[in-house]
């Protein structure tokens, strides 16, 4: 038999010439040596098929077209006769995928990621990918300041041509940042630029806020906000003119030195309008932050143009370019800026898009959406619309997004896309709060029935004061109009005297329906009428306050109570607020023709300031008033209390306020409570140091101040408690949890301190 050679291997095409052979028409074809791949896989990548003519080119193109798949690391093309045969080595396979000596990353994650570049069990080996894997995991560790990193893969054959691939890592210390430099800074104290640079050397947090390792794209934002700080005070030619980062020869210590120019303070000399005014320029020129005659601030002149190009925005101009063209003059060092409007054409939004919402109605979204279809783009109300469907609290995230038409000038979509989170619980647990001491608790609850927006609760709670068993039912849109209506049915024990906030049980059961009006956008009314039966009992050690209105109207009282309230909440998010201000009015009023003659009535206003990015300063203020009529006093039950959590920090709770006096006219720490009460909260919010996006833990520094008076007593500031301290607010998996650290910076003798402070779960 003769058997002619045609082709080798690939690198014979590359070095030497293929052996040359007559045509020969090719009768049948047969592929040896295979021992996973299948026969049709290579037929189907061949170039050559039954009855055609066989060339030394065809041969040539058959050899690279079965090494492309890289499936193979061999292959040979022969001619037996008129019979083609094709005779291929396969690659070996990854039996299995190891790693050692690995802290820093999860070895999950990493087999994922070596999975997406097609390096993974059960796939062909590849040497080339193996070592880019390699590079690619030492440059993870780079960024992560493992610069002393040594990863050694290892690459064990198998039988049945397969391959065990091990990675050895020795990961070495992290490496830290000894010293940053600051080179041709004079105008600000090289200290406090430094303070501005999320890149730190070592402190006491390092180890938790990882500020003392540097990253590349670390120290990008660290040189923006340098030249974000310098912009923003007039040095309008600061440039950051080279950065250096050094490694110690051990690899444990970076050296970090920025190089500045800092250039002259710069003043505005003028600031024009131009372009396509298509309002009138009065407006415009309100909407500018940046004066002339003022130092030049980049932050003023973006939030310059970002106003005008909202303003354009909410007149449907949603593409519309506003920029500013700067005319230097550097003998005068003055700065004349004009801005440039080019409107271009008015938007319309042609549909409503809603993603995201699985369970969640798209009725219940959409008639939150304040942008209607088939109308002129207004990004006021868009922008509106996303607040309004983060308000209802069924998603952990809200977006909207206005892609454009496909061919088409003057046409968006809106997309509302939604993320969403359980909204429903049936929860057995328990809850704890240093003012109710344990509570257990049962509760079925679900704020958006079926998807439908409806909310229905069922709650026990049982806690040393409180004994709640309730029901309720709540349609936010009873009437298309955003009418809600709602039901209540409960029944309540409380028993002070398990605390000593006072001596006296009440038990009561009620029953009342509400409705809410929407009256303004951020506004509302709500107003209600329920019925109330309260039992009272008193004890011998009673103060005598109480037993002489059990004496005098009896110890069982039937109500008829009316409710009115008023709202108003521009607050951007009810969750995680930033920006805007709450503000609640309240009144009952128990009804002629009952047992009881009395009003309450609360106030409260809640305003937050965005200072920057991560902190938010939140300032609170909280007034409750109440009194009888008719020659009636206010029921002592119905008393307002003040100190612990939710009013001034740093005290007992409750314990603010009117107190008992025993026979021998020693105070004792039994609360009377009173008929007026102020509270006010002034509180430095800002997220927990290295959590990046997550919102579920907030950190706050605070002072709080206030006070309860009795009826007849004289109100004066100068009764007021105050605290100053720490506190923490987590919305966590099984509940939100609150804390505080406090020390009281005004308070009594008599005073009740309690500087920690704790509530965990719900407590209705």
């Amino acid at each position: 038999m003769q058997m002619k050679i045609i082709s080798a291997l690939v690198a014979g095409l590359c070095c030497a010439s293929a052996y040359a052979v007559d045509a020969f028409t090719v009768r049948d074809i047969r592929v040896e040596g295979l021992q996973r791949t299948e026969a049709g896989t290579v037929f189907s990548y061949l170039p050559v098929k039954v009855g055609d003519q066989m060339t030394d080119e065809k041969a040539t193109a058959a050899i690279k077209a079965l090494f492309a798949t890289g499936f193979f690391k061999d292959v040979r093309v022969e001619s037996e006769g008129d019979v083609l045969v094709v005779t291929v080595v396969e690659r070996p396979a990854i039996a299995q995928l190891d790693f050692s000596g690995i802290k820093e990353f999860d070895k999950d994650t990493l087999k994922k990621g070596l999975r997406d570049i097609g390096l993974a069990e059960s796939r062909i080996f590849d040497r080339s990918m193996l070592d880019r894997a390699e590079q690619e995991l030492k440059r993870q560790y780079l960024s992560r300041g493992h610069y002393a990193v040594e990863i050694n893969t290892t690459v064990t054959p198998l039988e049945r041509n397969r391959v065990a691939v091990n990675f050895t890592v020795d990961e070495g210390e992290k490496a830290k940042i000894k010293q940053i430099n600051i080179v041709g800074a004079t105008a600000f104290k090289e200290k406090d630029l430094l303070g501005l640079l999320a890149l730190q050397t070592p402190g006491w947090l390092s180890w938790y806020t990882k500020s003392d390792q540097y990253s590349k794209q670390k120290l990008q934002g660290d040189l923006e906000t340098l030249r974000s700080h310098y912009l923003d005070r007039g040095y309008l030619e600061f440039t950051v003119d080279s950065t250096q980062v050094s490694i110690s020869p051990d690899k444990k210590d970076i050296y970090i030195t920025i190089n500045v120019t800092e250039g002259d303070i710069y003043k505005v000399s003028s600031v024009k309008l131009a372009g396509e005014l298509l309002l009138p320029e009065d407006e415009l020129r309100g909407l500018v932050k940046l004066k002339p005659g003022e130092t030049f601030s980049r932050k003023k002149l973006t939030d310059s143009t970002k106003a005008i190009s909202d303003k354009l925005g909410n007149e449907g101009y949603a593409f519309a370019n506003v920029n500013s063209a700067p005319d230097i003059d550097k003998e005068k060092r003055e700065v004349a800026f004009t801005i440039l409007l080019d409107p271009g054409r008015k938007v319309y939004v042609r549909r409503i898009n809603v993603e995201g919402n699985n369970r969640t109605r798209d009725e219940v979204i959409r008639r939150e959406v304040r942008q209607m279809e088939a109308s002129t783009y207004d990004g006021e109300k868009i922008n509106r619309s996303r607040t309004r469907v983060d308000r209802l609290n069924y998603f952990e995230e809200v977006t909207v997004d206005t892609p454009a038409v496909p061919n088409s000038t003057d046409q968006v979509d809106m997309t509302v896309k939604v993320k969403e989170k359980p909204t429903g619980s049936l929860l057995f647990g328990a809850g704890f709060s240093s003012s109710e001491k344990l509570v257990l608790s049962g509760s079925v609850s679900q704020q958006n029935v079926f998807g439908s927006g409806k909310a229905v609760a069922v709650q026990i709670n049982s806690g040393k004061i409180n004994r709640t068993y309730s029901l309720s039912a709540t349609d936010p849109y009873y009437t298309p109009d955003g009418v809600s209506r709602g039901f209540d049915i409960y029944h309540r024990n409380v028993d002070p005297t398990s605390l000593s906030v006072a001596t006296y049980r009440s038990s009561s059961t009620g029953f009342g329906v509400r409705y809410g009006y929407p009256i303004a956008e951020d506004d509302s009314i709500s107003f209600g009428l329920s019925i109330d039966r309260t039992r009272l009992e008193t004890f011998t050690d009673s103060p005598q306050v109480y037993k002489d209105y059990v004496t005098r109207f009896g110890n069982s009282n039937t109500t008829l109570l009316a409710a009115l309230g008023w709202a108003k909440d521009k607050r951007d998010s009810a969750i995680y607020p930033t920006n805007g201000s709450l503000q609640r009015f309240n009144t009952e009023v128990a009804v002629p023709g009952g047992t009881l003659h009395y009003y309450r009535m609360t106030y409260q206003h809640q305003r937050f300031f965005l200072l920057s990015p991560k902190f938010t300063l939140m300032l609170n203020g909280d007034l409750g008033i109440g009194n009888g009529y008719g020659g009636r006093p206010l029921p002592f039950f119905k008393n307002f209390y003040g100190g612990g959590i939710g009013s001034v920090r740093g005290f007992d709770s409750a314990s603010l306020g009117p107190r008992v006096i025993d026979a021998t006219g020693n105070v004792t720490n039994q609360s009377l409570g009173g008929n007026r009460r102020v509270v006010g909260n002034a509180e430095l919010l800002f997220p927990m140091p290295g959590s990046g996006q997550d919102k579920s833990v907030r950190l706050g520094v605070f002072l709080d101040a206030g006070q309860v008076w009795a009826s007849g007593e004289k109100m004066s500031f100068g009764d007021l408690r105050y605290s100053t301290g720490l506190s923490v607010s987590w919305t966590s998996p099984l509940g939100p949890l609150k804390f505080s650290v406090a020390q009281p910076i005004k308070k009594e003798p008599e005073d009740r301190v309690q500087r920690f402070q704790f509530q965990f779960g719900q407590i209705f």
